[in-house]
């Protein structure tokens, strides 16, 4: 499954809100709820984030074995 942990993280290294984020990008607070319950995700919603955080999609997200696939 992917996960946005790493989101949380970038945010809280540079100091940036989920309400800059939000705003810089152009995403809705539903989104961010998604992003926090690591619901999918739609490609252009995370390609704009990496383009509001001049950032790359590995800074963001990451591919994490389900458990339950193991």
């Amino acid at each position: 499954m992917i996960v946005f942990d790493k989101l949380w993280i970038y945010l809280k290294n540079r100091g940036i809100s989920t309400y800059r984020l939000r705003e810089n990008s152009g995403i809705d607070g539903k989104t961010i709820r998604r992003l926090k319950a690591n619901d999918n995700m739609e490609t252009k919603t995370l390609s704009r984030i990496c383009e509001a955080l001049d950032c790359r999609l590995e800074d963001i997200a990451e591919f994490v074995k389900d458990r339950e696939e193991e």
